[in-house]
């Protein structure tokens, strides 16, 4: 006597319960119709963040700048530029900072910022500015303290 129960083949109206080729393809492909819609959002959110994070950091070097022309009567000049912020420049006897925690940082792209000192369009004061996701002077992506208002 031999028992027949495990055998599938046997039982005419009993389906395998394995997903077929065509049911994975058609999960794959919605999927990807997902991720096409759903990953660009998240990347312009992404580099949205970081033009917002440059335009608080130069408000913050705006702020140290600030403070430092205060206390000794003149923005930083010459080669310290922004480290003036944090090390007390040689020639500058009131001098009350450091006016910025730690070491002077880099853009969100990882790059310096530019300082100059009297600006070309601040000469009253001071240009401060980003170079951008692109790294170059010049363009629309650049964030700028002469820009701040318009954006």
């Amino acid at each position: 006597m031999k028992l027949n129960l495990l055998n599938r083949r046997s039982h005419p109206l009993r389906r395998d319960n394995a997903f077929t080729l065509i049911e994975l393809l058609l999960v794959l492909v919605i999927l990807g119709i997902l991720a096409a819609i759903v990953v660009p959002k998240f990347a312009g959110r992404t580099e949205q963040a970081r033009l917002t994070a440059a335009q608080s950091q130069i408000s913050t070097f705006g702020t140290a700048l600030d403070s430092f022309e205060v206390d000794t009567g003149r923005y930083p000049t010459g080669k310290g530029g922004l480290n003036d912020l944090v090390q007390q420049p040689a020639n500058v006897i009131s001098w009350k900072g450091p006016y910025l925690k730690g070491e002077v940082p880099k853009d969100p792209w990882n790059n310096d910022y530019i300082y100059e000192c009297p600006g070309k369009h601040n000469p009253t004061s001071y240009d401060l500015m980003s170079m951008g996701p692109d790294g170059r002077v010049g363009g629309d992506d650049d964030v700028a303290n002469w820009q701040t208002s318009k954006r």
